[in-house]
């Protein structure tokens, strides 16, 4: 996307000048300053705890903020919470989703401001809410049934309703917290229509992203962070992926992936005929060897994830048999795959990860606390010790192990969840988007950690919707498509135009 020179000369629509936040142990944010002109898309970039979230919550009154300015069109803000930010045209795409998931989309969209009947009668009007509703969804191209039910829908599909949901809000300035986490790369291109459509009309969109070539397509300025303190706002025609790497992690990273030189040896795992009972997974036939690190590759509703559901026994299979070792197994259930040797990293961190309310040690230790036994009580000096190798070795950001997960950044919350599942030292590891809102330098840590364990002859079967992390970091990929095994390629040789073309086959 060429860059667009004029975009110095527009006004400055917000300007935020030394920001300072501080939670217990931690100062999030050190004298941050941002600037975004109107119809620009201001990228924000760093690693996972660097402050953008963080920074981003201060401007949507998620967050207080210790000092500094903010200014919209001029005019000095500080917004209390959310709403009073919507109301003054910022919108945000949060990171997480938190969405009703019982009710259907347009109660979603219009959650607190329901359209009443008239004007003073205190009934919501369900006409207007579903013509509006449709209204906005044909303006942004969304092919989306506004009576849909969210829980029926996938992850991706409740990303592009919750970014329309934002749109719907006519914000001056809208903010996207990893917006492309969960989209398909079809469902990133309609992203990118929608911003540059908003960016033709004049609003100040700042994109917070870890993948760098969609940073250098989309935006026209970026601005890193580091350690929650500004590092440099350059146009984004003047940055390579290298200098960005460099300015956010302070290091040369001239690798994306580790060198593979595991050895891969005899079939270790063995499903064959695996049916859901529940979804359209059907008659799926695969081996996994001791030391492999195999893929599962397609497109959003393949089935990706509901074959992992059902080798871990968080969802219920029809038919379908399975082996380990050459040994029977059902995996019944998640404390039955536990006790087999399985453990499973989950898509949706938030929602089926992490216990909120809980510290991080205890969200590391709940999968392996008989580690910890001694006799009928639990060790907590061994609870730390472990806890403190998952901390090291996963370099997760917190000031101490009591910190509630909850408030560490999401890139953390999956480190802390990927430790856990370490810690059981499991003889196949299930891993379903490990790397989702991770930045590029802790992303290439947990590739050596994956590729350690294939070393140590353990299976990894991993899902991910990032075709050259696939192909940068399996030795093999399954390729699936409407629920049916589509084919089966070799991660060395094979091209993602050949595993698009699998993928397509029975979509």
């Amino acid at each position: 996307m060429e860059n667009r020179t004029e975009n110095s000369q527009q006004n400055v629509l917000l300007r935020m000048e030394g920001i300072n936040k501080a939670f217990p142990g931690v100062k999030a944010l050190d004298n941050v300053s941002l600037t975004v002109k109107a119809g620009t898309v201001h990228a924000l970039m760093g690693e996972n705890g660097a402050g953008k979230s963080t920074l981003m919550k201060c401007l949507f009154g998620v967050y207080k903020k210790d000092s500094g300015h903010i200014y919209l069109e001029g005019k000095e803000v500080d917004f209390a919470n959310s709403k009073e930010a919507l109301e003054n045209g910022i919108a945000m795409v949060h990171q997480e989703l938190n969405q009703a998931l019982k009710r259907n989309v347009m109660d979603n969209m219009w959650l607190g401001r329901f359209p009443k009947v008239a004007r003073g009668v205190p009934f919501t009007s369900e006409r207007k809410m579903y013509a509006e509703t449709v209204k906005l969804f044909e303006k942004l191209g969304l092919n989306v049934d506004p009576r849909t039910v969210m829980s029926k829908m996938s992850v991706s599909q409740r990303q592009m309703v919750e970014i329309a949901k934002a749109v719907s809000y006519n914000a001056k300035v809208i903010v996207f917290d990893e917006p492309t986490s969960s989209l398909t790369e079809k469902e990133v291109e309609h992203l990118f229509r929608i911003i540059n459509m908003l960016r033709d009309e004049g609003c100040g969109i700042i994109y917070i992203s870890h993948k760098m070539e969609e940073i250098l397509r989309i935006s026209d300025e970026v601005t890193i962070m580091r350690d929650g303190t500004w590092v440099a706002t350059r146009p984004a025609a003047e940055l390579t992926m290298n200098e960005i790497i460099r300015l956010m992690v302070g290091r040369e990273l001239t690798n994306r992936y580790p060198p593979k030189d595991n050895k891969i040896g005899d079939v270790l795992f063995e499903a064959e005929h695996i049916t859901a009972l529940y979804s359209k997974l059907s008659d799926v036939s695969f081996t996994a060897r001791r030391g492999e690190i195999l893929g599962i590759a397609g497109l959003d509703g393949s089935g990706r994830t509901e074959l992992l559901e059902n080798i871990y026994g968080t969802a219920t299979r029809k038919s379908g048999t399975m082996k380990l070792d050459g040994k029977p197994i059902r995996n019944r259930n998640a404390r039955e795959s536990i006790k087999n040797g399985f453990a499973l990293l989950t898509e949706e961190r938030r929602a089926t990860g992490i216990f909120g309310i809980l510290s991080i040690r205890e969200n590391t230790m709940i999968s392996s606390l008989k580690s910890c036994r001694i006799g009928p009580f639990v060790s907590k000096k061994k609870m730390r010790a472990k806890t403190d190798w998952s901390i090291k070795a996963m370099r997760i950001k917190t000031p101490t192990q009591e910190t509630k997960i909850r408030t560490l950044s999401g890139g953390n919350q999956q480190k802390v969840i990927l430790g856990r599942w370490l810690l059981t030292e499991p003889t196949v590891l299930l891993l379903d988007e490990p790397t989702r809102g991770i930045d590029v330098g802790a992303k290439y840590e947990i590739y050596q950690l994956i590729l350690n364990l294939a070393k140590e002859g353990k299976t990894v079967i991993m899902v991910s919707s990032e075709m050259p992390e696939l192909l940068g970091v399996c030795d093999r990929i399954l390729v699936m498509s409407g629920g049916r095994l589509a084919g089966e390629v070799n991660a060395a040789t094979t091209t993602q135009e050949e595993i698009m073309a699998l993928a397509a086959k029975f979509a």
